[in-house]
């Protein structure tokens, strides 16, 4: 009899947590770069120890992923402002330790070093800070992420790729450090850097509404799931208790 109270809390400990992940993808639908969160939900089997040995499905908490879906691409006409087209990620160096992001608003510190708006060093394929000839020239960007001041070749953007669905911890919003070691992508036809763009947001704001909706209909049902089971709980004992 207690199962439909279990059923019904592992549910709304489910629904919390998407309710966490859909209010932090709203904050973030006009952040640079963002990629939203979703929650894969898994059932598990628990035995109700009754004689025919049923079986009673939960809920598990869940398990944050982050969207492999592109945002849109903004053209800003910025020349220190990029996008990645494909499935690779910039690096920059933080104090909390390398970190990739989707964000490509760029700028050129004083020294020549080419750094996030937040003033990360951004690095190039073999992890190291770009340095920049500050009186060089208007830097020029190719597809495959060559810089080049005054037609010669003055560094490159570095693109990695990163298994992120073995763990990752959010940095700064757009950010991630990822439990997998990032590598450089190298010969990747489909992956490449546009100069002057920008990439949005990935959160589709009329969709995270919906399931905002969805998910407080479904907590609305597990709360009076949660209620029925304990009214029959109690008539049970009052029923047992007058029996003796």
């Amino acid at each position: 009899m207690q199962s439909g109270l279990y059923v019904s809390l592992s549910s709304q400990i489910a629904l919390e947590r998407r309710l966490t992940t859909i209010a932090d993808n709203m904050a973030n639908v006009n952040t640079t770069g963002f990629r939203g969160t979703e929650v894969k939900f898994n059932e598990l089997l628990g035995e109700t120890g009754n004689k025919i040995n049923a079986k009673v499905a939960y809920v598990s908490q869940g398990n944050d992923y982050l969207s492999g879906d592109s945002g849109e691409l903004q053209h800003t006409g910025n020349m220190l402002d990029f996008a990645i087209k494909g499935d690779a990620w910039f690096s920059i160096d933080t104090p909390a330790g390398k970190v990739l992001t989707k964000d490509g608003r760029f700028t050129l510190k004083d020294s020549g070093e080419l750094v996030t708006v937040r003033g990360y060093p951004v690095l190039d394929a073999g992890g190291s800070p770009i340095q920049l000839d500050k009186a060089g020239g208007e830097p020029k960007v190719g597809s495959d992420g060559m810089i080049y001041q005054n037609g010669k070749q003055a560094g490159s953007l570095g693109l990695f790729e990163a298994d992120i669905s073995k763990g990752y911890l959010r940095y700064e919003n757009s950010g991630v450090m990822t439990t997998d070691t990032p590598r450089a992508v190298t010969d990747r036809f489909n992956v490449g850097v546009q100069q002057g763009y920008l990439e949005n947001s990935n959160v589709n704001a009329m969709r995270e509404i919906t399931q905002l909706i969805e998910v407080n209909r479904a907590f609305e049902s597990m709360t009076s799931l949660t209620k029925d089971s304990e009214d029959s709980f109690n008539e049970a004992i009052k029923t047992l208790g007058g029996s003796r």
